[in-house]
């Protein structure tokens, strides 16, 4: 296996205000800022991730978002200026039909869903950024894909969620949590997987062989495109752009 995961790639109309919102939010710094691409990223190099990098969208927002962010918190005094500095900076609450529930479900200035977590044990070490989550039909066969994908082991898994976590057991969750909604169009919220030292037709070969798909994407985009068992799409990244890079949609 030679596949990381390197990063969630956001789509955004508003590339500046988005990534600055979240910049913000998370106390990130701004990696790299061009107009076709922005990246933030922890303020130590070596702290937790994956780095977001966001991107020009071809299309609006439709519907909910298939992978979205959970944030932590350290107390509930912690979860309440959390969230009250993510209203300041421009999110809002939304009603996902999640009921009476401990955590905050929000949305950032383009509708982005994500939700600021009360304090949970298995969060504690994680930084900033809890988890990122997934809604799939099947959360252990995705999970156990994604662990071939991204190196990271399969830490639990049950009926209806699966979470990998770095094999350093520091940094974001990868979660897995069974939503019976169907995908409908192209994600939002996609990863970036480096191939790092492998070759990447090579890498392509093998997920594929796990239950990936090839998929065309116009435009010329660095990396290999393709899609999970559950058709959400994502790249393999080509060496010396074994970096979040630049995307075409």
């Amino acid at each position: 296996m030679s596949t990381r995961l390197a990063c969630v790639v956001f789509d955004a109309d508003r590339l500046g205000l988005v990534a600055r919102f979240w910049a913000d939010l998370l106390g990130w710094i701004v990696a790299l800022d061009r107009p076709d691409r922005i990246d933030i990223a922890p303020c130590d190099p070596d702290g937790p991730g994956p780095a977001l990098t966001f991107v020009p969208a071809a299309r609006a927002k439709s519907g909910k978002n298939r992978i979205h962010p959970d944030l932590s918190s350290r107390s509930l005094d912690h979860q309440r200026l959390q969230v009250d500095r993510a209203l300041a900076l421009g999110a809002r609450r939304i009603d996902i039909g999640q009921g009476a529930v401990p955590w905050e479900v929000l949305a950032d200035p383009e509708g982005n869903e994500f939700c600021v977590l009360e304090p949970r044990e298995e969060y504690v070490d994680t930084g900033a950024v809890a988890a990122i989550v997934v809604d799939t039909g099947d959360p252990v066969r995705l999970a156990e894909f994604w662990s071939a994908a991204s190196g990271w082991p399969l830490i639990h898994a049950d009926g209806d969620t699966a979470g990998l976590r770095p094999p350093t057991g520091l940094g974001s969750w990868l979660e897995f949590v069974r939503n019976p909604d169907r995908k409908s169009g192209r994600n939002r919220l996609q990863f970036d997987l480096s191939a790092f030292p492998g070759d990447p037709d090579a890498e392509a070969a093998r997920l594929c062989a796990a239950g990936a798909t090839r998929i065309a994407e116009a435009g010329g985009a660095p990396g290999l495109a393709l899609a999970d068992p559950e058709t959400n799409e994502f790249r393999v990244l080509r060496p010396p752009t074994a970096h979040c890079a630049p995307r075409s949609n």
